[in-house]
């Protein structure tokens, strides 16, 4: 199953990349995120894999995250005419997850998010059960990126706000 999103942030892609990629802000807006702790290597580097918990309601699901791309390397005076890459593999029981991030400069101090996801599951049942749940799951990115945009343009944390 696969599926697009994209959103325009009103900051300037180079705050926009940073704020993204720090995990210090992760909790403010990843709402669910219980913990994020690499595995190996450091947060956000190729290579580096990291146990990713969500809670979801009743719900608590584990996952184990590789970041699989990132370009440029250095997230600091980024040329303007470069896309961000940004792109992980995110693993759980019966589930694999690539997601593939486009940060690029739709104005001088606005950035479009464009956001490729495409999962597969192991059981017969969600293989057959996931491409009718397209829309929940393309619903649930589509809440990532408003999280997102509200914290990076108003400060607005997640853990603060009504459900």
């Amino acid at each position: 199953m696969k599926y697009t999103v994209s959103m325009e942030i009103a900051l300037p892609r180079e705050k926009t990349v940073r704020l993204l990629a720090d995990p210090a802000h992760l909790s403010k807006w990843l709402r669910g995120v219980v913990t994020h702790e690499p595995l190996n290597g450091m947060h956000g580097e190729v290579g580096t894999r990291s146990r990713v918990v969500m809670q979801m309601g009743q719900q608590t699901m584990e996952a184990v995250e590789t970041i699989t791309r990132r370009e440029p390397a250095d997230l600091h005076e980024i040329p303007r005419d470069a896309v961000v890459h940004y792109e992980r593999e995110i693993v759980a029981e019966g589930m694999w997850n690539a997601a593939r991030e486009r940060l690029t400069e739709a104005g001088p101090e606005t950035t479009l998010w464009v956001s490729e996801n495409e999962y597969r599951f192991d059981s017969v049942l969600m293989r057959l059960v996931g491409p009718l749940m397209r829309g929940a799951f393309r619903k649930q990115s589509m809440q990532h990126m408003r999280d997102f945009k509200a914290f990076a343009e108003n400060g607005t944390d997640v853990r603060e706000a009504k459900s």
